[in-house]
């Protein structure tokens, strides 16, 4: 079957026509991610959404529409030097992310968290300021996974901020392709295991759980 451009559609994008009636290739950007995500998560009360992230189409879409959701939060792509994968699942978007910037003619580099040896695997970030990204973070109780610990209480994502402010670097926000956090403007309470100290640090989620189901 081909798409409206004449040229062969993928089955996700048949399959979007069919129910909606309108061509994948002439949604807007954010649409067309959100296609994808919706249509990957039915009936999943939770992902880590690799058939997103590694599909090519959302690739090319995800660095560009979150610089675009962080820059609209307030977060240009000159308030941050890199952004760190909170964990396996955020390696591509760290990927689609490096390489949104670079086209814009922006330099950002990426890593991810290595908790074998706490701390980092990629270039050096002492000194840099960095986004932690995650892709799906929710608060939900049907999240089975660690982050529903890590949104709770923050001690799981306290270990995390331990490791970027040992290797010299300031945790600016921390953003998800997905967030599950009800407040009008989210933010994440990190505990400090040792001192019991707790700080809030900015939210952002690209989508919220509510625009997916």
């Amino acid at each position: 079957m081909t798409s409206g451009n004449g040229t062969l559609g993928t089955m996700s994008e048949d399959t979007e026509f069919r129910k909606t009636g309108i061509d994948f290739a002439m949604m807007e950007p954010r649409d067309q991610l959100k296609t994808l995500l919706r249509e990957h998560m039915h009936d999943k009360p939770f992902s880590e959404l690799a058939p997103v992230t590694f599909d090519h189409r959302g690739a090319a879409l995800i660095g560009h529409i979150m610089l675009d959701t962080l820059e609209e939060q307030g977060y240009s792509i000159e308030d941050f030097d890199a952004v760190g994968a909170l964990t396996a699942a955020a390696v591509p978007m760290v990927c689609s992310l490096m390489h949104a910037a670079a086209s814009r003619g922006e330099d950002l580099d990426g890593f991810v968290m290595d908790f074998v040896y706490p701390a980092i695997k990629g270039p050096s970030i002492a000194g840099k300021r960095v986004i932690l990204i995650d892709s799906w973070l929710s608060e939900k109780s049907y999240v089975q996974t660690s982050s529903l610990v890590t949104l709770r209480n923050g001690n799981e994502l306290s270990l995390d901020f331990g490791i970027v402010d040992a290797q010299g670097a300031t945790v600016v926000a921390v953003a998800a392709l997905i967030g599950g956090v009800d407040m009008e403007e989210p933010t994440l309470r990190i505990t400090d295991p040792v001192t019991g100290e707790a700080h809030e640090t900015p939210f952002v989620e690209i989508f919220h759980e509510s625009e997916l189901h």
